[in-house]
């Protein structure tokens, strides 16, 4: 079996939480509004966003590599984010497989014809990977920090 998405489960909250493991780690990740420490218990409602669906990556093993979530921004974007892989699993392809796998899995759902993110600018592997996925600036929407992208559905 190949990696693939499934819908996160309350018990998965546990693995990703061992994931975030400093204050600068997790404002990156989950945005000002989750602070660290956290108890994992609180976790899914600290993530909790309106229409938001998340997922985790699973390995052929069953094993969470990724999360995300996607959740529609405008009446033409949906937006993906909180986009994260194991610390042990990175840098082994899991990270374009979880994009590919969301950015479909986003489309279907919401069948709107553009992808937004957000991206630090100090992230050169993850910035490289949007672009390579057909990502493009939008600097009007970037700020010196975080650099905003999108992708239009073909």
């Amino acid at each position: 079996m190949s990696p693939s998405l499934r819908p996160v489960l309350m018990d998965d909250y546990a693995v990703i939480a061992r994931w975030i493991t400093s204050a600068q780690a997790c404002s990156r990740w989950a945005g000002p509004t989750v602070t660290y420490p956290f108890k994992q218990n609180d976790l899914p409602a600290l993530l909790a966003k309106p229409q938001a669906q998340s997922i985790v990556l699973v390995d052929a093993n069953l094993k969470i590599v990724g999360y995300a979530q996607f959740w529609p921004r405008d009446e033409q974007r949906v937006h993906l984010g909180r986009i994260i892989v194991s610390p042990a699993a990175r840098g082994k392809g899991y990270g374009r497989l979880l994009c590919e796998q969301l950015m479909q899995l986003a489309i279907t759902e919401t069948g709107l014809p553009v992808l937004s993110l957000r991206v630090y600018r100090d992230n050169p592997g993850a910035l490289h990977l949007y672009q390579q996925l057909g990502f493009a600036e939008v600097e009007v929407d970037s700020n010196d920090e975080v650099l905003a992208m999108e992708y239009k559905v073909k």
